[in-house]
């Protein structure tokens, strides 16, 4: 059986993920809700940013792709 790789959330990227990025809204999600946005190595830095300032970004994880 084979999956689909995991692609990056930034805007009109399609490239496959190698990062999840783990983050919440405390004005909207209790504290142990966790949302995840997948990004490739290009798009990292720049999606960590988009949610550090926030305040939302919990911690940037390794994604292992499905086999």
């Amino acid at each position: 059986m084979t999956t689909d790789p995991v692609i990056c959330s930034a805007k009109g990227c399609r490239e496959p993920a190698a990062f999840r990025l783990i983050w919440n809204n405390p004005k909207l999600h209790t504290p142990d809700r966790e949302k995840v946005w997948a990004a490739c190595a290009q798009h990292r830095d720049q999606l960590s940013d988009h949610l550090s300032v926030r305040g939302f970004l919990r911690r940037v994880d390794p994604l292992e792709q499905p086999r």
